[in-house]
């Protein structure tokens, strides 16, 4: 409950000193009233509303009061608890009743009731149902300041014996009525209003010393009173004065800069107080003409946003959202629809401003670089910088604008910015690469280093601008104009792959020129390999950069470039090892072959990078781009064509890798024949171990040094090249000592099982099959096997060979012989029938021959007693026909041996010369002889004729020959070789 109480004077003051101010007018004043509702009017006394069971009320409600004496007047205010059959409450809302000094003793009877109940103690009143005092507040008017109150107040006791409590948060503005109102004649309330508030912003802007370009319009407490008194006399109504601050904040926002955040709270206030029933005349034509203004001010901001509205400034991006935000939320507002009816697509008007703040920002940016001017070269490298701003911009429209524009006005700037810029860039840039490519393709027109970097710089631009369609909506991706810009690059793109080829080239031969062939760090290759795969490791990445989207156009770029990569490696490996050989002269083995070592590593560290083309340059996604576009022979185009690139230059660094290996192993040739000769020589006496220790100890410190400076690839190599070189070299030992004591054989036996174990090392070096199965290892241990057996044993193993043979003949052009043989064993006699021969071989100048054939037990030493036997001639037939019996003795003993055998020689024979060899055959006595067999029982004369096929081989290309031959000292075996050349001679006179 709250009044004024008017002025007193000195002595009152004293009294108020005893008893604390009730709603009670002395009766002196009283009585110079002409009437107790004259002295107290209903309007001094205002009631707010009950707020029920709360310690904390909140009322939020407004008071005016009409003050007679400012100086000596105060404001009083009294809180009650209410109760509900009689309270205070009451009593002030019937204050117009009251009349006469009896009604109004009552009044304050019941107001002096419950100060009493409340002064006293709480032991129990019987007044239940009367208000309870809380306490009261007092203010002389004369202290209220001119920006008035705005503060919280203690309540104070009306005695001594009060306990009261609390805060009231109260806001308190003097307001004078009486003013000059000549103004007031010419201009409306509301045109006073705002011109009033436009010189206070101003004012009040022009004296901001922090940030002046980011006010947030607060005016100074002064000002705002000036403000609210004026509102307050002229009775503007909550919207009208929103209204008016809008407009005069939105109309000096469009010549001072300041903070977005306040329009937006102004236009929210608008919206909060909007009234449609009082927009009447002028005030709605003023609100549409600031909506207007401030739209079409937003729209010339978002236009040049770029400039207006940077990425670089966070404070910029955070006001062009503010702005957004206002922009967006006014063209939601109901008063904002009211008011202009025919702006309600302004998200379409804002998409045009950016489409043509676009095109002028693109505009501005050619005029910055001229790609117009100059020569051809520096027109493109300007157009690079073009592209790339364009690129950059784009970027800071997807990042940032993007997100601001469609979360506060729901317009997708990204995609009506990049499909401008598109556009705009594809159509310079087409008319550019057209007097490239017709340039380039003159003949006498050579594409620089400096275009050709240019160019790709170009290509990667245009590259990056169309990736970001990915961000585009599906509906907007589609036929776009970057669609088939590498198109524009073909022409181009291969001049600049000869240019990188010839760059490579010149980059390896200076890479091999300086090269001191000294491993790098923790490498056992040297910088000139570093050089080569970084060169290529630098072409790869261009490529993938690339990303060449025509699969046809990839396949021939990716063609080209393995060609490229596979001839400058073999240019690479040609040019270090040519290096190796000039280098080599007055250099000790051991540093000789630490480079020889270097260099293998090289040519290895090239292969494997080539090795890993096929998944560098995606050769798998070249297949399917090509088996999508033509079909399985696309795919098998491709695999025929890269597959044997990389096949052939894989065989030809493995070739100038032998040719190192070769060149490093022969460097050993003299110390290994050497250690060889010492073998060889050592006398029976010196055991194996020690006629071995010396060639075991040259290799040991050998393969120090190898695996010091081979990776592990390359040791397995030298290593097998190193087998074969002693292979090769025990073989020619051997060979020139043939026929010596069995002593020498076993020796070098013994050396080839040490050298096995060395290059086995128990399982960490060559493998024991690839040692074993090599054709010169058992070349050589045939040759062992054999120099260690006798005579005797050697022409048994040519007997058996040629059995063996004879087995594995079908149908040969000498032609063939039928016999039977058969074998009775309680005579121990072989019978041999020979029937006819077919097919034989012309030897007579008529093209006929006059054939017989000698049929004679192998070998002589096993049957030394058997004759041979022979059929009689038949002339002039290359047919004959036989059918004539032989028999021979043969013991149980002596068909048991494998190489045990009938041979059966089919001669021409001469009258005048010797008889010339027409073919032999043979068969093994265990086929007719053993117990078992059906020849060798009685019914073995009705058996199938057995076919034998001639056969004519020369008997010296057989190592047991060579060997027998070397035995001179040995009669049987010269006998032997004797009869095998006659017949040999015999061939070579044919």
């Amino acid at each position: 409950m709250l009044g004024i109480l008017l002025g007193q004077s000195p002595r009152e003051t004293e009294e108020k000193k005893e008893r604390k101010f009730s709603f009670r007018k002395r009766k002196e004043k009283l009585e110079k009233r002409s009437s107790t509702k004259e002295v107290l009017a209903a309007t001094c006394i205002q009631v707010t509303e009950v707020k029920p069971e709360t310690l904390n009320p909140v009322w939020n409600e407004h008071f005016v009061f009409d003050i007679d004496d400012v100086h000596g007047d105060l404001l009083h205010m009294d809180i009650w608890d209410h109760d509900d059959d009689v309270s205070v409450a009451e009593a002030c809302k019937k204050l117009n009743e009251v009349s006469g000094l009896r009604g109004m003793g009552r009044y304050f009877k019941q107001i002096a009731k419950s100060v009493r109940s409340n002064g006293t103690s709480s032991s129990g009143s019987s007044e239940d149902n009367v208000d309870d005092f809380l306490g009261c507040i007092n203010i002389p008017l004369n202290e209220i300041p001119v920006m008035g109150y705005d503060k919280w107040f203690k309540l104070e006791p009306r005695s001594s014996a009060s306990k009261v409590q609390g805060e009231c948060h109260l806001i308190l503005r003097l307001f004078t009525t009486q003013r000059d109102t000549t103004l007031s004649k010419r201009e409306s309330k509301e045109v006073i209003h705002k011109k009033m508030l436009s010189q206070i912003l101003e004012y009040e802007h022009a004296h901001i010393q922090k940030e002046p370009y980011n006010w947030n319009g607060q005016v100074s407490p002064p000002a705002w009173t000036v403000l609210s008194h004026h509102a307050v006399q002229t009775d503007l109504s909550p919207l009208q004065q929103a209204i008016i601050r809008w407009q005069c904040y939105s109309s000096h926002h469009r010549s001072q800069r300041m903070c977005y955040t306040l329009l937006l709270r102004l236009l929210r206030t608008i919206d909060a107080e909007w009234d449609p029933q009082a927009m009447q005349g002028d005030l709605e034509r003023q609100l549409s003409d600031s909506f207007r203004l401030y739209t079409d001010h937003c729209l010339c901001l978002m236009k040049r946003m770029r400039q207006v509205f940077p990425c670089a400034s966070p404070a910029a991006v955070t006001r062009c959202e503010l702005m957004l935000r206002g922009v967006g939320h006014m063209q939601t507002m109901p008063a904002f629809k009211t008011v202009c009816p025919l702006r309600n697509e302004l998200h379409l008007e804002i998409a045009t401003v950016v489409k043509k703040g676009t095109v002028e920002w693109y505009e501005s940016t050619i005029s910055q670089f001229k790609p117009e001017e100059g020569a051809l070269e520096e027109q493109l490298r300007r157009l690079v910088q073009v592209v790339d701003a364009v690129c950059a911009d784009v970027q800071r429209g997807q990042n940032i604008y993007n997100k601001l524009f469609y979360s506060a006005v729901k317009v997708d700037f990204f995609s009506i910015a990049y499909r401008q810029l598109e556009k705009l860039v594809a159509d310079d840039v087409s008319v550019a690469m057209e007097k490239v490519c017709g340039t380039l393709e003159q003949e006498s027109s050579r594409l620089t280093q400096t275009m050709g970097e240019t160019l790709l710089e170009l290509y990667m631009s245009l590259k990056i601008l169309k990736r970001f369609r990915e961000f585009l909506p599906l509906r907007d991706a589609k036929m776009m104009a970057l669609t088939g810009y590498h198109n524009w690059f073909k022409t181009s793109i291969h001049k600049w792959l000869q240019i990188v080829h010839d760059k490579a080239c010149d980059r390896i031969r200076r890479a091999v020129d300086m090269d001191q062939l000294e491993p790098v760090q923790q490498a056992k290759h040297s910088s000139s390999a570093v050089d080569v795969t970084a060169c290529f490791s630098q072409v790869r990445e261009f490529w993938k950069q690339m990303s060449w989207p025509d699969s046809a156009g990839a396949f021939i770029f990716v063609t080209r470039l393995t060609d490229n990569f596979c001839s400058e490696a073999v240019c690479y490996s040609e040019m270090i090892k040519r290096k190796i050989e000039r280098s080599q002269q007055g250099r000790d083995i051991k540093s000789l072959t630490v480079q020889l070592c270097i260099a293998l590593n090289n040519t290895e560290h090239v292969r494997v990078f080539l090795g890993h083309l096929p998944r560098d340059l995606d050769w798998q996604g070249v297949e399917q781009a090509m088996e999508e576009s033509c079909g399985a022979e696309g795919k098998e185009q491709v695999n025929k064509a890269l597959n044997g690139q990389l096949y052939n230059v894989d065989a030809d660094l493995q070739r100038e890798a032998k040719r190192l290996i070769t060149h490093l192993t022969n460097k050993m040739f003299s110390e290994l024949k050497r250690y060889l000769q010492h073998i060889s020589l050592s006398p029976d006496s010196i055991n194996n171990d020690d006629a071995v220790s010396p060639l075991m100890k040259y290799l040991r410190d050998t393969l120090v040094i190898l695996s010091e400076s081979l990776v592990k690839e390359n040791l397995a190599r030298v290593l097998l090249g190193m087998w074969e070189l002693l292979l090769r070299m025990i073989l020619d030992t051997v060979a020139e000592n043939m026929g010596v004591q069995v002593e020498f054989y076993n020796r070098f036996q013994y050396t080839v099982e040490a050298l096995v174990q060395f290059f086995y090392a128990d399982g960490e070096g060559l493998a024991i099959e690839d040692l074993k199965n090599h054709v010169d290892y058992k070349a050589l241990d045939e040759e062992l096997r054999l120099n260690k057996c006798s005579s005797f044993e050697l022409i048994e193993q040519y007997f058996l060979e040629k059995i063996s043979q004879q087995r594995t003949l079908k149908h040969t052009r000498f032609g063939r012989v039928s016999v039977k043989c058969y074998y009775d064993a309680s005579e121990q006699r072989l019978t041999v029938e020979i029937l006819h021969a077919a097919d034989l071989i012309a030897l007579d100048a008529n093209g006929l021959s006059d054939p017989f054939v000698i049929v004679e037990l192998c070998p002589h030493h096993l049957f030394p007693m058997a004759k041979s036997q022979r059929t009689q001639v038949k002339l002039k037939t290359l047919h004959p026909v036989f059918d004539e019996l032989f028999y021979f003795h043969v013991s149980p003993e002596q068909y048991r041996h494998r190489f045990a055998c009938l041979t059966f020689t089919v001669m021409d024979y001469d009258w005048l010369s010797t008889n010339d060899f027409a073919g032999e055959a043979l068969a093994p006595l265990s086929d007719f002889c053993w117990p078992g067999r059906p020849n060798a029982s009685a019914a073995g004369k009705t058996i199938q004729p057995t076919i034998l096929h001639l056969a004519r081989s020369k008997p010296s290309e057989k190592p047991i020959m060579r060997i027998l031959d070397a035995r001179t000292g040995d009669g049987e075996a010269q006998e032997f070789v004797r009869k095998l050349k006659e017949i040999e001679k015999s061939m070579e006179e044919e």
